[in-house]
């Protein structure tokens, strides 16, 4: 009896001792909403993750990513206080000082170099309140034009041909809801079994419902295993297999004349371009046959219901803009777009990479998806931040653009906010080089990572289990993250970080929030009558639904799916694109004999700062390796498991070698997720699409031998 009560106390005192967090995932853009549990037993600390049963998007899945993302959080790597580097280590500082040593670098900056000589680095991983505010205070604290984030290497391209064919860029135009119920869908360039593993379920109830799944891929994934058909191409070849595919669908009749007619510009040129190619010409630059090339075309057009979905495989090319306007083109003219079952997907890859660039991080944009070249649109938000419109900086330039400034020694003072731009960006050996030549470099992040080596001054962040804020997932549906963990040490929120710079460097009164919701109400204001209009959406109403933008007013329901009636252009019509026929920017030669192409692993995450803090995910996956054809393997002497040497005109790397029949023979793959020597961006090529600066990771030549 004494035994039994004994184990009754300790029982009720763990269970005092329990606190149970309402969160979401802080990885993929599917934004997975869960609890976690944290319990003290005796001196231990013991955590439980359990999904949302109730989320309606992740219907009550998690992946091993969300699974284990709090064991970043309580990692005792964290950097927890400000950190100055003196004499090359890093050395802990008060806050205050922190700050006055950012207002004398910054004025003196701003005195000898100019406004424009300081910029801003931000994250696709920044809840919509902090992507707005940093490029507010971007422009109106440090009264510079120059402010990119990550998100240009992920979203640009889709987003650039997503607003010039529809006039508007929402990731997806149909809510995933849609997926189960359409006949065929097409994926291309997307390993979302690894990237985004609770969206698979959607595509298996399809196939089970009857879906014929086409995957364009030249590797062989996760992905590719639900395929009806695997069109296993030559990387950097998919606008001419669309191409192909377009020639198909127009001679066996399956553009749709009606939707053509009413609602889109541009079919007759078409035509015309597609008279002129050959299939063989299709064949012999992508590596499919024409069978294969008619059988998928065919497949496509005489469903009933269609859907196209892109990811950074089509997106991260110098051409990546104009092949996924190619990918549209084959909604267009089949008209399978505006309806249920029927539309296109760019499927987003960092957690908020779709809020992230509407709010005003990226260059040229203004809150609400807002041009900053547009005066109406620049007065709009001037009046709505209290300044004059005059007064607002220019465009300024792409990611990577500003790591050339830096180089040029034009821009000579940085702070990144989220972001690992010494691991993520192309030509990494390049980019380490150059932001080694600044005066002064601010990192704020939770950990030291490679980026923030190369900081003189470390600014801890808070983390996505004690930040609150909305995130906009792929399909635009807005959702609020709590942040009910405290924060530990001297941790500040991104948002406050930048509110107390801004008050040192005296422009304190238009920074005046303090929370996450006041930033968020003004938001609503800044982005009213955009393209991306968030005026109807509030914390209060996120509470009890979760919305689609846009959402113009409080009586709004949100919009689920969009260009059911007209497009976003003016005269409601999208606009169709010849997309010619263009050689790769880097061949393959006798020097460089195979195409490397890049991606992610299902453990990890981007340049793998918190991913690689997790026991559990390391563990899963603790080191880069390179796929090899077993052919091209032994053509070069290399073993399987042994490291291996791979080179490209710009760099090298050393990796494991993993020989896999699962690969074009012509072709390498190598996750991005580490730094230093794994870093595979050493060798990636900065050349980058002329309409929206996205670099060409998914493609270089490089050679490989034995380490």
């Amino acid at each position: 009896m004494n035994d039994l009560l004994k184990h009754f106390r300790e029982k009720q005192k763990q269970l005092n001792n329990e606190k149970i967090m309402n969160t979401q995932c802080p990885y993929c853009s599917m934004q997975c909403s869960m609890q976690l549990i944290e319990e003290r037993i005796i001196e231990r600390m013991k955590y439980k993750v359990v999904p949302n049963k109730m989320d309606p998007t992740s219907q009550g899945k998690l992946c091993i990513k969300g699974l284990n993302a709090h064991q970043h959080v309580i990692n005792d790597k964290r950097i927890t206080s400000p950190m100055l580097k003196i004499d090359g280590e890093f050395v802990k500082i008060t806050w205050d000082m922190a700050l006055e040593i950012i207002k004398e670098k910054f004025k003196s900056i701003q005195e000898e170099d100019g406004f424009d000589a300081l910029s801003v680095y931000g994250g696709g991983s920044l809840t919509n309140e902090e992507a707005y505010m940093l490029g507010k205070f971007a422009r109106v604290a440090l009264k510079t034009r120059h402010i990119d984030y990550n998100g240009r290497y992920c979203m640009s391209s889709a987003a650039t041909a997503a607003n010039d064919a529809f006039g508007i860029d929402r990731g997806m135009t149909n809510p995933l809801s849609d997926i189960p119920m359409t006949k065929c869908i097409i994926l291309a360039g997307t390993n979302i079994a690894e990237c985004q593993p609770t969206i698979m379920p959607y595509f298996l109830k399809a196939k089970k419902n009857g879906a014929f799944i086409i995957a364009i891929d030249p590797r062989e994934t996760a992905t590719t295993k639900i395929a009806d058909i695997h069109l296993q191409l030559k990387p950097g070849t998919d606008w001419s297999l669309v191409n192909g595919m377009l020639k198909v669908l127009v001679e066996e009749g399956y553009d749709n004349e009606d939707f053509i007619e009413n609602r889109t510009h541009g079919y007759n040129d078409l035509q015309q371009f597609l008279r002129n190619i050959q299939l063989t010409d299709i064949v012999e630059q992508t590596g499919i046959p024409e069978q294969q090339i008619r059988l998928a075309a065919k497949m496509y057009g005489k469903a009933n219901s269609a859907m196209v979905f892109t990811a950074r495989g089509v997106e991260q090319h110098v051409n990546g803009n104009e092949t996924v306007r190619n990918f549209i083109n084959l909604c267009l003219i089949t008209g399978k777009i505006g309806r249920e079952g029927c539309g296109y997907g760019a499927i987003t890859g960092q957690g908020n990479g779709q809020g992230g660039r509407e709010h005003g991080q990226k260059a040229d944009q203004l809150p609400g998806y807002r041009s900053i070249d547009n005066m109406e649109h620049r007065k709009h938000i001037a009046s709505v931040w209290g300044v004059n419109e005059f007064d607002l900086p220019s465009k300024g330039v792409s990611a990577y653009e500003m790591i050339e400034k830096i180089d040029r020694k034009e821009i000579t003072g940085l702070l990144v906010v989220g972001s690992n731009p010494a691991v993520s960006n192309p030509n990494a050996i390049f980019v380490e080089k150059s932001l080694k030549k600044l005066k002064f470099l601010v990192v704020v992040d939770m950990f030291i990572s490679e980026t923030a080596q190369l900081a003189d001054l470390l600014l801890p962040s808070s983390s996505y289990l004690e930040n609150a804020g909305t995130m906009t997932n792929l399909e635009g549906r807005i959702t609020l993250r709590n942040g009910e963990r405290k924060k530990p040490g001297e941790v500040k929120h991104d948002w406050e970080i930048l509110r107390e710079i801004a008050t040192i460097l005296g422009e304190g009164e238009y920074f005046k929030y303090d929370s996450s919701e006041d930033i968020f109400n003004e938001l609503r204001v800044a982005s009213q009558g955009g393209r991306a209009d968030y005026a109807g959406v509030t914390y209060e109403r996120l509470n009890k639904e979760k919305l689609f933008w846009p959402c113009p007013n409080s009586d709004h329901p949100g919009t689920e799916r969009l260009f059911s009636d007209q497009f976003a252009h003016p005269d409601g019509r999208a606009v169709i694109k010849v997309i010619a026929n263009t050689p790769n920017r880097e061949a393959i030669s006798e020097d460089y004999p195979l195409y490397l192409t890049t991606g992610r692993v299902l453990a990890h995450y981007l340049s793998g700062t918190q991913t690689r803090r997790s026991s559990t995910l390391n563990s899963r996956y603790p080191e880069s390796r390179i796929e090899i054809h077993p052919l091209a393997a032994k053509k070069f002497g290399v073993k399987d498991k042994s490291f291996v040497k791979l080179e490209s005109k710009r760099g090298s790397v050393v990796v494991r070698c993993k020989i896999t029949p699962k690969i074009r023979r012509d072709t390498v793959f190598v996750p991005f997720h580490w730094g230093d020597i794994q870093n595979i961006n050493r060798l990636t090529d900065p050349s980058f699409d002329p309409s929206c600066k996205m670099p060409s990771f998914k493609l270089c030549a490089v050679k490989i031998s034995p380490f």
